[in-house]
């Protein structure tokens, strides 16, 4: 099963599948350990106390993002 990335409504990245093929490092490059955990959320909105995960600050700070996606230019 492939990880899966969808950028939920005003809200934090919701991370889904198989999370031991992914790899997230923090900024001494230490892996997080996703053992027996199927999803997790990512925070987009720079305000979570428990970066790089969400705390549901999104909605208190009235976070709004776009969520239509772009075709890249390239």
């Amino acid at each position: 099963m492939a990880v899966d990335i969808v950028a939920t409504k005003n809200g934090p990245y919701l991370v889904t599948g198989d999370l031991a093929l992914l790899e997230l490092r923090d900024g001494a490059g230490n892996l997080y350990d996703f053992q027996g955990k199927s999803r997790v959320f990512l925070c987009r909105c720079g305000a979570s106390i428990t970066k790089p995960f969400c705390d549901g600050q999104h909605s208190k700070i009235g976070f709004q993002a776009a969520e239509a996606a772009v075709k890249s230019g390239g």
